[in-house]
C-alpha cells in the first residue's frame, strides 16, 4: 500500500444493496408499481415498474466480480488482454460489501480515515420510474430508510453514506433533506439529469420552482453531490439506448459510453447558466464518477456567455470563477489528474476510488502513484482536505 503519511479520505466508495433494500420499507400497495424479484430461468432479477430491468445480470450479487475488473483495460489495456476474459473472476459476497462494521474494518485495511458511500442500484431506478412520480417517492424514502438501518448516514465517523433525493417533487425533495440532516448525513446525492416533475414536465434541476430545495441546502450548508447513474440520455438511434447497453458493448467503441460525462456536463454548466450559485451562495457541489474532461469546453463556453451577456446584467458575477468557487470535481481515475488540477486548482478537485466497482480501482490508494508531480501539500488536499471539508457542514 502506498505511504502517504496518513488515511486518505476516499469521496467514492459502494454498496452493494441487500435483497430487501429496495422492499423492506415500501408500502404493499406501492411495490408493484415500485421494485419487486422474479425468477426467470432459474435467475432472480429486479422488475422494476412492471417491467424486466436489465441494468444488472444478478443483482443478487452472489457471486461477485472483484474490484476493478476492467481498471487496466480502462488504461489502455498494457498488457494486451483479452477484454472479454477480465470481468470472469468472481468471488462470494464478501461481508464488508454488505455490514457497516466489516466495512469498518476494511477501510483500517486500505489506509483509509473515512469515505462516501454511495448505492450501486439505487442510482439507475429513478429513470426507470420517472413517469409515475409517486413510485419514485415512494421507493426512495423507502431506501433511504433501509440505507440509514443498514448503514448509517454516518457510522462512527467513518461511513458517510448519501441518501438519495429526487427532485421529482420538490416537497418530497425538502422533507428528506430535513431527515438527512436529522440524521447526521454529510451529503445527499442526485443523479446528474433534468427533472421529470408530476405536473410540469421536465425541468432543469436549478429552475425556480425548486428554489425552496436549494434554499435549504444552502441555509444547512450540506454539500449535494451529483453521482453518475442513469441520467436517461439517449444515443439517437447510433446505438441501442438504456444504460445497461452501454455494458453490453463495454468492449466495443461507441458514443453510448460518453453519456455519463454528458450528463454531468449539461447539469453542470445549466447550474451556472441559471445562476444557482448566485441565487444561494452557499451551495456546494460535489461531481463524482462523472468524469472530467469536458472541463475545458465547459469554462470556454462559460466564458463565451460572460463575454455576450455579463455586460447586458445578467451575470452578477463571472460564472466561471463561480463555478471554480462552487463546485469540486472527481475525475475518473483514468483522466489525466494534472489536466483537472489545471481546470480546478488542487483545492477542488477530491481523490475517489469507485471501490470496489469493476471499473474502479483494485485498491484505493492506487491513486496516490496519479499524484507524484504535485507538492505534499497539493496531494493531501486531494487525497483528504478538500473532502474533508465538503464533509463538514457550514449552516448560515
Amino acid at each position: 500500500m502506498p505511504e502517504l503519511g496518513y488515511p486518505a479520505f476516499d469521496a467514492d466508495n459502494h454498496y452493494y444493496e441487500a435483497l430487501d433494500a429496495f422492499t423492506r420499507h415500501v408500502p404493499d400497495a406501492m411495490q408493484p408499481r415500485c421494485v419487486q424479484w422474479a425468477e426467470i430461468g432459474g435467475r432472480k432479477h429486479h422488475i422494476v415498474g412492471g417491467k424486466l430491468a436489465h441494468a444488472v445480470k444478478n443483482p443478487t450479487w452472489d457471486p461477485i466480480a472483484m474490484p476493478g475488473a476492467i481498471s487496466d483495460y480502462l488504461r489502455g489495456n498494457p498488457s494486451d488482454k483479452d477484454p472479454r476474459h477480465l470481468m470472469q473472476d468472481r468471488e462470494p459476497l464478501p461481508d464488508y460489501y454488505m455490514n457497516n462494521d466489516a466495512r469498518v474494518a476494511k477501510l483500517d485495511e486500505q489506509g483509509l480515515e473515512a469515505m462516501w458511500l454511495f448505492p450501486t442500484l439505487g442510482v439507475l431506478y429513478e429513470e426507470l420510474l420517472k413517469h409515475d412520480t409517486d413510485a419514485v417517492v415512494a421507493l426512495f424514502r423507502a431506501f433511504n430508510r433501509w440505507l440509514q438501518e443498514d448503514w448509517g448516514c454516518n457510522y462512527k465517523d467513518r461511513i458517510f453514506a448519501s441518501p438519495y433525493i429526487t427532485l421529482a417533487d420538490v416537497d418530497f425533495a425538502c422533507e428528506e433533506l430535513e431527515w438527512a440532516i436529522e440524521h447526521d448525513a454529510r451529503t445527499v446525492a442526485m443523479r446528474p439529469a433534468a427533472v421529470w416533475t408530476r405536473n410540469d414536465g421536465a425541468k432543469s434541476p436549478s429552475h425556480p420552482m425548486f428554489d425552496p430545495f436549494w434554499a435549504r441546502v444552502n441555509e444547512a450548508g450540506i454539500t449535494v453531490v451529483a453521482h453518475a447513474g442513469d441520467s436517461g440520455y439517449t444515443s439517437h438511434g447510433y446505438v441501442a439506448d438504456g444504460f445497461s447497453a452501454a455494458f453490453g458493448g463495454v468492449f466495443s467503441p461507441s458514443i453510448k459510453h460518453l453519456n455519463i460525462e454528458r450528463a454531468a456536463y449539461d447539469f453542470l454548466i445549466t447550474v451556472a447558466y441559471e445562476r444557482l450559485f448566485e441565487r444561494f451562495p452557499n451551495v456546494r457541489i460535489a461531481s463524482v464518477e462523472n468524469g472530467a474532461e469536458f472541463l475545458p469546453d465547459l469554462f470556454r463556453k462559460l466564458r463565451q456567455s460572460r463575454d455576450r451577456l455579463g455586460r447586458g446584467g445578467y451575470y452578477k458575477e463571472d460564472p466561471g470563477l463561480l463555478f471554480k468557487e462552487h463546485v469540486w470535481i472527481n475525475p475518473f481515475w483514468e483522466d489525466d489528474v494534472n489536466e483537472i488540477v489545471d481546470q480546478m486548482g488542487a483545492d477542488h478537485v477530491i481523490f475517489g476510488s469507485d471501490w470496489p466497482h469493476i471499473e474502479g480501482m483494485r485498491e484505493p490508494l492506487d491513486y496516490v502513484a496519479d499524484l507524484e508531480n504535485f507538492s505534499d501539500e497539493q496531494r493531501q488536499l486531494i487525497m483528504r482536505d478538500n473532502t474533508r471539508l465538503l464533509n463538514e457542514r457550514r449552516p448560515i
